[in-house]
């Protein structure tokens, strides 16, 4: 792909997802705390697919994104059995490169907030990439 990136993709779009806050996204499941709560991991999982969310039907064919940064607060706690929407809306485009605002909330409150970059590849081409690693 060129530095130049498909007219579809302009500041404004959004995506959502959302999850059911279960035993395995739990810090104490994913090993990054030993508390039944909402882990970061899982946050941080939840608020990238709400960027790919966005990002769906707006890529030419053979093109994906992959993340490359996140800042992002893990402001609240969330129990087990309560439900998280995360929301990504597209604030900048520079070339292949992808500026999300993105931002969590809970049944109760916000949980979480900041921003998430991700850049544009040719989906063959990377994956040929990562498998000339070897594994």
């Amino acid at each position: 792909m060129s530095d130049s990136t498909p007219g579809t993709l302009a500041p404004g779009l959004t995506g959502e997802v959302s999850l059911r806050v279960e035993e395995q996204h739990t810090a104490a499941a994913l090993g990054s705390g030993n508390v039944r709560a909402f882990s970061t991991p899982a946050l941080i999982a939840l608020l990238e697919g709400a960027a790919v969310a966005a990002l769906q039907g707006h890529l030419p064919a053979g093109q994906t994104s992959v993340g490359t940064h996140l800042d992002v607060r893990h402001l609240a706690a969330t129990p087990v059995g309560m439900t998280v929407r995360a929301t990504a809306r597209l604030v900048e485009v520079d070339g292949r490169r992808l500026i999300f605002a993105v931002e969590a909330h809970d049944e109760v409150e916000q949980i979480g907030a900041g921003t998430h970059e991700r850049f544009v590849v040719d989906k063959a081409r990377f994956e040929a990439r990562v498998a000339a690693k070897g594994g």
